[in-house]
């Protein structure tokens, strides 16, 4: 098999992203619309549709000959645009996330959907996490509300920056500038309390289409742009090749000869054929002597593209390894300190068995510790040691081994974690890492060491020192706490010896 066949085989089966349509992507604007239940987000995404997208015909037809109006309106309800699911258009509302594409002149939309019950709050915050801007929709009848807050914390919590506070139903209050400026300025208040950069407040009507993709007449005295005039403006996420050089491997590639590849997607900055790679979590480091991809070599790639790469030296990685840059390196981290929106109904039992998923790895969690909730009236933590679905906690974890991790305020791509069940494999809760530290916790009374000696005298005694076998020696090992972790014991694992090959860790 060819490497490049071998590379597109590992990536589809391992759901890597293609490298070369990325590079179309720089003009995508992904736009979350949130906020609480029947504020508008879909009349109004159905409505920005309506006007500012090249629907088809038979799509208008539909809407218009459905019968169903939009709010006390002799107008067609929009929001069909949007609900997509039978239990939506039964009820109203929207349960999951919608997606939806359009093009204007200038940009390309992807539009994410989110649902505004709170029920439906780990909905919207999957699709926060695609996010490059949120529309934060209210009703301007009721304000700023506590899923609005919750909402809001949410976007803060997985790096979204750029916030519009779509003012809505404002015909419903005579298009009243004070009641306007009212909830602009709790915006703002809010707003202190998180680390966007770009928040602004915009009045509109949905279903009127009053400051939607046309100025409104009705309310001359906001002078600021129309929400479609604001997000033409709006800077993508894109795939900037400015960060540091992160790279989160998935599998090892070998065509039976002399290539050892080491495939996955860059999840931050840039790496060039020549240029010093470091192993996080050994410390070794190697030359990158070839970037291979499923359309040939290259000499350099950038955030979000796959690609292999072969080293001048066999260090010894693996799945679940993060590459970085020699002078910039994760913490090979055993403690970590995160911020957490938890979406299991089922509430945080210290007894349950827990993994944490990075981007390519699962590490069992030798113990997870509530340390406080965010309080959503005040906007501050108080102190708690229980934590249930929808709640949004500051987190203490204790790994039970090594993993390459950064704080998600340096480096977002590997600063983000998932809880998940180390039984059913279910999504216990997600968010971020606040806090990284070398130096494990004392292990107390109830904590299962599995050491090396009793590994390499049982479950690996058929395996060598050779690369390879040391990789098969960290999957069993990894495999193993894993299990007793499902059982509820808390485990360390600890590593294999180091290599005798004569090297410096450091070359």
């Amino acid at each position: 098999m060819t490497i490049q066949a071998s590379l597109k085989a590992s990536t589809a089966a391992a759901g890597v992203k293609a490298a070369s349509p990325l590079r179309d992507l720089n003009g995508i604007v992904h736009l979350l619309t949130c906020g609480s239940v029947d504020d508008g987000k879909s009349t109004l995404i159905g409505r920005l549709l309506w006007d500012a997208s090249d629907l088809y015909e038979d799509q208008r037809e539909n809407v218009r000959k459905s019968g169903r109006k939009a709010a006390d309106s002799d107008l067609p309800d929009f929001s069909m645009l949007l609900d997509g699911l039978v239990a939506e258009r039964e009820q109203g509302i929207t349960i999951d996330i919608a997606w939806k594409y359009f093009d204007t002149e200038t940009r390309r939309f992807v539009i994410i959907d989110s649902p505004g019950h709170e029920q439906y709050t780990r909905n919207m915050a999957s699709g926060a996490s695609f996010a490059d801007v949120a529309i934060l929709l209210v009703d301007a009848r009721s304000g700023v509300k506590k899923q609005t807050k919750r909402h809001a914390a949410i976007l803060d919590l997985v790096g979204v920056k750029r916030v519009v506070l779509a003012v809505n139903k404002m015909d419903l209050v005579g298009y009243s500038e004070d009641v306007f400026r009212k909830i602009e300025a709790d915006f703002r208040t809010l707003c202190w309390k998180f680390g966007f950069w770009d928040a602004t407040a915009i009045p509109l009507s949905a279903v009127y289409g009053d400051n939607v993709s046309t100025k409104s007449d009705a309310m001359a005295w906001y002078t600021g742009p129309h929400l479609l005039e604001h997000l033409e403006k709006a800077p993508s996420r894109g795939t900037a090749s400015s960060g540091t050089f992160r790279f989160p491997v998935q599998t090892v590639l070998r065509d039976g000869q002399d290539f050892r590849g080491l495939a996955g997607t860059v999840s931050s900055g840039s790496v060039n054929v020549g240029d010093s790679v470091t192993d996080a979590l050994s410390g070794r480091s190697a030359k990158v002597i070839r970037i291979a991809t499923m359309d040939g070599d290259l000499k350099s790639a950038t955030s979000g593209q796959a690609i292999a790469l072969q080293l001048d030296v066999d260090i010894d990685v693996s799945r679940g390894a993060v590459l970085s840059s020699s002078e910039m390196r994760p913490i090979a981290a055993q403690t970590v300190e995160a911020r957490l929106v938890w979406l299991s109904e089922n509430a945080f039992n210290p007894r349950t068995g827990y993994l944490l998923r990075t981007v390519t790895d699962l590490i069992p969690i030798s113990t997870l510790e509530i340390k406080a909730l965010l309080d959503l009236e005040t906007m501050s933590s108080h102190p708690s040691a229980s934590c249930g679905v929808n709640d949004i906690a500051v987190t203490k974890i204790t790994l039970g081994r090594p993993a390459a991790i950064d704080v998600f305020s340096d480096i977002s791509e590997t600063g983000t974690v998932m809880i998940v069940d180390a039984v059913t494999g279910a999504s216990i809760a997600g968010g971020v890492v606040t806090a990284v530290n070398a130096k494990g916790e004392i292990l107390g009374d109830g904590h299962f060491n599995l050491t090396r000696e009793m590994l390499a005298n049982g479950l690996c005694r058929d395996l060598s020192l050779s690369s390879s076998d040391r990789e098969e020696f960290t999957r069993r090992a990894n495999e193993a706490a894993i299990l007793l972790r499902s059982a509820g014991v808390s485990v360390a694992i600890e590593p294999p010896p180091p290599i005798d090959d004569g090297l410096d860790p450091g070359l």
